[in-house]
């Protein structure tokens, strides 16, 4: 197998934990929502991470300084890390979506990619913000009186 059909593979069966911790968190009760509720959010701060981290590996393969890149990456994970030390689910899911948002900007605008690749983050990137908007709203429905 390719490694380009196992990445698509990869990708886009990492939606699925988004949208399984949404499920749990909208039908599920008591403890077991809770734990979806932070499972939501635990697993958005790693995928965002790792996000981060395939900015780092490919500057590895470059030439040229890529100092401005490097720090990005880094910055990422430290503002996704501080988007969970929120302690609001709901403020944390809109901040890591925004996350999300601002790397798909920056690696269209800087980045050279091959096609698919680009078609592909894309696709994830709107699978994960419809997953961070539905779970926002959630929670808004949740903690009103």
């Amino acid at each position: 197998m390719q490694n380009r059909t196992i990445m698509l593979c990869l990708g886009y069966a990492g939606l699925l934990p988004f949208y399984g911790f949404l499920a749990g968190a909208w039908w599920l009760k008591d403890w077991p929502a809770a734990v979806s509720v932070q499972g939501f959010v635990i697993y958005s701060l790693g995928i965002l991470c790792f996000l981060g981290g395939t900015l780092w590996g490919r500057v590895q393969s470059l030439e040229e300084p890529f100092a401005a890149r490097l720090l990005v990456s880094n910055g990422l994970v430290l503002f996704a890390v501080a988007a969970v030390l929120t302690a609001q689910a709901w403020l944390a899911a809109v901040a890591l979506m925004a996350g999300y948002l601002a790397l798909l900007w920056y690696e269209r605008a800087g980045e050279h990619l091959p096609a698919w690749y680009g078609v592909m983050r894309r696709n994830l990137t709107l699978g994960v913000v419809l997953a961070h908007a539905l779970f926002f709203a959630l929670q808004s429905v949740q903690l009103s009186p």
